[in-house]
C-alpha cells in the first residue's frame, strides 16, 4: 500500500533509515525528479529538483494498519502522513506507473511526461525551466506535433516541446 509523506528536506536520509528500521520489511521509496538547465550570468548550469518538492511516496504492505501508521508519525524527518492515502491507492499507483514510464535511463522524468496537448491551455501562463528562455513566462499560441508556438512578451517563436522543460505558473 502506498502512502504519501511530507518530509523535512534536510532530514530525508534519517527518515528513510528510521522507516526501514521500524517496519518489518524494507519499504520502497519513490521520489520522481527532473533535471533542467538554466542560464546565470551567461553560463549554463544544470539543476535537479524533485517533482513533488518535499513529498515522498512510500510503499509497504503494512500501511493499511492505522495503528502502525500512527506509531510512525514521530519518525525523525517526517512532518506528516498525507491524509486519505488509503482511499487513493488506485490514483497513486497510476501516478507512480506513469512517472516510471516517462523516466530516462538516469531516472529523471522526461518533458514528454508533461506533454499532453489536451492539458495545455491557451489562457494559462507557463514558465520555461530549460533552454535559452529559462525562467521566462509565455503563453501558448498553437500546438504542433513536437513544437509549440509561444508568445514571449511581444515575440512569437516556435520551440521544441521535447527539448525544453516548462511548467504552468
Amino acid at each position: 500500500m502506498w502512502t504519501i509523506l511530507k518530509y523535512k528536506k534536510k532530514e530525508l536520509k534519517f527518515l528513510k533509515a528510521e522507516l526501514s528500521s521500524k517496519l518489518t520489511s524494507k519499504p520502497r521509496f519513490y521520489i520522481p525528479k527532473i533535471k533542467y538547465e538554466f542560464f546565470k550570468k551567461n553560463k549554463l548550469f544544470e539543476k535537479e529538483n524533485f517533482l513533488l518538492d518535499d513529498y515522498l511516496l512510500c510503499f509497504h504492505k503494512d500501511f493499511a494498519n492505522e495503528k502502525l501508521v500512527s506509531s510512525l508519525r514521530n519518525c525523525k524527518g517526517l512532518q506528516y502522513f498525507l491524509g486519505g492515502f488509503i482511499n487513493s491507492q488506485k490514483e497513486i499507483n497510476e501516478f507512480v506507473k506513469k512517472c516510471i514510464q516517462y523516466e530516462d535511463d538516469k531516472g529523471y522524468i522526461k518533458q514528454s511526461f508533461f506533454n499532453y496537448s489536451y492539458s495545455y491551455s491557451y489562457n494559462r501562463k507557463y514558465k520555461f525551466l530549460s533552454g535559452p528562455f529559462t525562467n521566462m513566462i509565455f503563453n501558448i499560441i498553437d500546438f504542433q506535433h513536437n513544437k509549440i508556438k509561444v508568445l514571449l512578451g511581444n515575440l512569437k517563436t516556435t520551440v521544441s516541446s521535447k527539448e525544453h522543460l516548462f511548467i504552468p505558473v
